[in-house]
């Protein structure tokens, strides 16, 4: 078999920042005097002496995996182990920066492929061992923490599949691609750009994240109003677990019985590993178009984003940022304090458009026509333009407000759109009241359904001499005030461990029954991600 890999790989993460380790920096002189005027600053640079725990896997544990993937693919180097340690969320990052690496592996074992993931699973569950699958380590829930205290499990194993980054097969008869779950985003829409094709799945760690990730935790892009969220691209899975191969997919739909392709989408890795995912690919588009829009309130831009949902007229590309956020232009991080195009008052929608010169003209002369007739006031391409071009720029930002001693931190839910308000109104409040004065409390929409839509809450405040102790009294404020307007705990940030206390609400204890069954079935050792996901 052919594999098409990437000519160009995307860097390594560092441990205690987002992103490119060239593109970090600190605030430009003019913003960071703006902050203080809203935030007391205190630099906070992260720790470099730190020293991480001795790894408990004995001698022969060692010698068993590297006869699985080679001596050079079982890394017990600390830099890589620190670099596998927990995600990318706001607690992650501040227990990296003070020197907190107590959920270290204790080892980092790559495999080439399926064959070799399925035997360290097999041989993990032989020794006890659990494994963590790590893709591009940009979990923001705890996924990447496995609970050993209390178990007899020896030790943690994080499964490294960044050797696994390959487009296995392409049909583009059926417009479908089969690709390894190393793949990150820019490398897998690479490689379909030879073809003329593209995934378009496009989520704010889309630069880092993988495509075993992205099905995992049934991720959700910033385009998914014209291509979907990336589970509905998804056609077929291969997965390893400890007990046997899982191969799903044989057709684009099915009435074999319930579909178990959704029983893996959104695992977490608790129920195996991903090792293929084929997914639907299309035309790359010819015409990519960007504008902003402005509406007097963030109810009445919702109400157009319902109106264009219910009327089959979504864009490719449709956020709403609220009163807040559109004051201090998150939509465009580089504007960071400007008053946006014409200092107008207001909410922000930025609205996108992808496809044929013909597709595009036809779809934005309808939806500027429904957006015109329901109150918005057109701004032309340039806040669209400039969206674009920072659409991945936010954990950045989040980073260097870090350095300063500003707590930022994002959260996310969903609700059907007569709950909207009240959704909005809990949450908001929730935070304001844990948090306390000085706090700044921002959201947007940007998925969109004919039935609701997704919240997407950014808080800044104050971190104190303890950020963290600050953030999650907070953040479980937020979580109760969600359970309690009957929204969904998580829309694409998935379960982890931040979540699992609130899944049991949401699913019922017959639900969580159904996931230890499935648990007990595929993994009855229970050496994979232990701790994620099931209550």
């Amino acid at each position: 078999m052919t594999i098409d890999r990437p000519s160009v790989l995307q860097p390594e993460m560092p441990p205690t920042r987002w992103g490119d380790p060239a593109r970090a920096a600190g605030l430009p002189e003019g913003v960071r005097d703006l902050v203080g005027l809203v935030f007391p600053i205190r630099d906070t640079p992260a720790r470099d002496d730190v020293t991480l725990p001795v790894p408990r896997l004995a001698a022969d544990d060692l010698v068993g995996l590297r006869a699985i993937v080679g001596d050079e693919h079982v890394v017990l180097d600390d830099a890589l182990r620190r670099g596998r340690t927990r995600g990318k969320s706001t607690p992650d990052l501040l227990r990296q920066r003070s020197g907190d690496l107590a959920d270290a592996p204790d080892v980092v074992v790559r495999p080439a492929g399926h064959d070799e993931v399925a035997a360290v699973l097999a041989y993990a569950a032989e020794r006890r061992i659990a494994v963590v699958p790590f893709g591009g380590g940009t979990a923001v829930t705890g996924g990447l923490v496995a609970e050993t205290e209390g178990t007899d499990l020896a030790g943690v194993l994080s499964l490294d599949l960044g050797r696994m980054r390959g487009l296995l097969a392409l049909d583009p008869v059926s417009s479908t691609a089969t690709l390894e779950p190393g793949l990150r985003g820019p490398e897998a829409e690479a490689l379909l750009a030879e073809h003329g094709l593209m995934l378009g799945h496009f989520p704010q760690s889309f630069e880092y994240a993988t495509i075993g990730g992205f099905a995992a935790t049934r991720s959700s892009g910033q385009s998914s109003a014209g291509y979907g969220r990336f589970d509905a691209m998804v056609v077929g899975l291969r997965v390893a677990t400890p007990v046997g191969e899982v191969r799903l997919g044989s057709a684009p739909a099915n009435a074999s019985g319930p579909d178990l392709r959704e029983l893996f989408l959104g695992s977490e890795g608790a129920f195996g590993v991903i090792t293929e995912v084929t997914v639907r690919v299309r035309p790359l588009p010819e015409v990519k178009e960007y504008e902003g829009w402005r509406w007097a309130s963030f109810a009445d831009g919702a109400e157009a984003m319902r109106s264009l949902a219910q009327s089959d007229l979504l864009p490719t590309v449709i956020r709403l940022s609220d009163e807040n956020e559109t004051a201090i232009n998150l939509a465009d991080p580089e504007a960071i304090g400007g008053e946006g195009d014409d200092g107008a008052r207001g909410c922000q929608m930025i609205v996108g458009y992808e496809g044929t010169p013909a597709a595009v003209a036809a779809k934005r002369a309808a939806v500027t026509a429904a957006l015109t007739a329901l109150g918005g006031t057109a701004q032309g391409s340039g806040p669209g333009e400039a969206w674009a071009h920072g659409r991945f720029d936010a954990p950045y930002l989040r980073d260097s407000l870090l350095d300063v001693g500003v707590l930022v931190e994002t959260l996310e839910t969903a609700t059907f759109w007569s709950n909207r308000e009240n959704l909005y109104a809990r949450v908001r409040t929730a935070l304001e009241e844990s948090l306390g004065a000085g706090t700044m409390v921002l959201c947007h929409i940007s998925h969109v359904y004919p039935t609701g839509c997704s919240l997407y809450f950014t808080v800044a405040a104050p971190g104190g001499e303890d950020p963290l102790a600050t953030w999650l009294p907070a953040k479980a404020a937020a979580s109760e005030a969600i359970v309690a307007a009957g929204a969904a705990i998580t829309h694409h940030h998935a379960v982890g461990t931040d979540h699992k206390p609130y899944l049991t609400a949401e699913i019922g204890t017959t639900g969580v029954e159904v996931l230890r069954a499935v648990k007990r079935a595929v993994d009855p050792a229970g050496i994979l991600n232990p701790g994620v996901l099931i209550p």
